[in-house]
């Protein structure tokens, strides 16, 4: 008689499955199709938002530079946000739900490093904007605008996801038989928080693209401002770039509501998190 556990896990001294082999919910062509689609897309928008990211600052924006110059420095603080809180974040959850071909706990690795790929992101990120504002002639206020105060919330859910997620999800491994009921509880918690902490990552770039074209408007008079073709293009990416956002968070949305378990597993509730 063939074993029917795919994948077992501790719990109280004994083991219990954490995927069940049942042949009849095997995944059809439609299940495939569904599962491909949402893999390809994702990586295209995640990918995508930080090349379009790269094209506007390159090309519109001047490009880069670090206190010397205080107006390109700023430059530097879209695409490290738009690296660490979505194209690295936004892998890191869909790798977690959707990946199909490593054990768990290999799964888990690599979500947290992912996560800690974009903490370098975040932290430069956010210094070049702060030098910026401090070193520009005449200096500019700080933590003023609603887009300013999303982010401090967003980036204080993120250190706090990852150091419950590392606490919780690595460390107590090490007594993996006795920590299982803790690890469970948190599941829906973690899953809740990372996905609510994304999409405020998401409200928050919108809010600072709305931030940076009304800046730039203001700058000139709104005639001024879109005459020439090449403001005109700029603009039209700028737009690009927050559609793409929602979609992301469309896509994402919708990934995190499939299993990671094998195609032919029967899943518990606690893995539909």
């Amino acid at each position: 008689m063939r074993d029917r556990h795919l994948n077992k896990m501790p719990r109280g001294g004994t083991t219990t499955a954490r995927y069940e082999e049942d042949p009849e919910n095997a995944w059809n062509c439609g299940s495939w199709f569904e599962y491909l689609l949402i893999v390809i897309l994702s990586t295209i928008l995640l990918v995508g938002v930080l090349v379009l990211t790269l094209f506007w600052i390159i090309f519109y924006r001047g490009g880069f530079a670090w206190s010397e110059n205080p107006k390109l420095q700023f430059n530097l603080h879209p695409v490290l946000m738009v690296a660490g809180f979505i194209t690295f974040s936004g892998f890191s959850i869909l790798l977690y739900r959707l990946c199909r071909c490593l054990k768990h706990i290999y799964v888990k690795l690599v979500h947290m490093l992912f996560h800690a790929c974009a903490i370098p992101c975040i932290a430069l990120g956010f210094l070049a904007v702060f030098d910026s504002h401090n070193l520009d002639e005449p200096p500019k206020q700080n933590f003023y605008s609603l887009h300013t105060w999303l982010g401090f919330v967003t980036m204080g859910m993120f250190v706090m996801q990852f150091v419950v997620g590392f606490f919780s999800f690595l460390i107590l491994l090490c007594c993996e038989n006795r920590t299982y009921n803790c690890r469970a509880t948190m599941v829906p918690i973690h899953a809740s928080f990372g996905l609510a902490n994304f999409m405020l990552a998401i409200a928050t770039c919108v809010t600072g693209l709305i931030e940076k074209e009304r800046q730039m408007i203001s700058a000139e008079t709104e005639e001024t401002a879109l005459s020439t073709r090449s403001s005109e293009i700029e603009h039209y990416i700028m737009n690009s770039m927050g559609i793409v956002l929602v979609a992301i968070g469309i896509i994402v949305s919708v990934a995190v509501r499939r299993s990671n378990a094998p195609a032919t597993a029967k899943v518990y509730v606690t893995e539909r998190i």
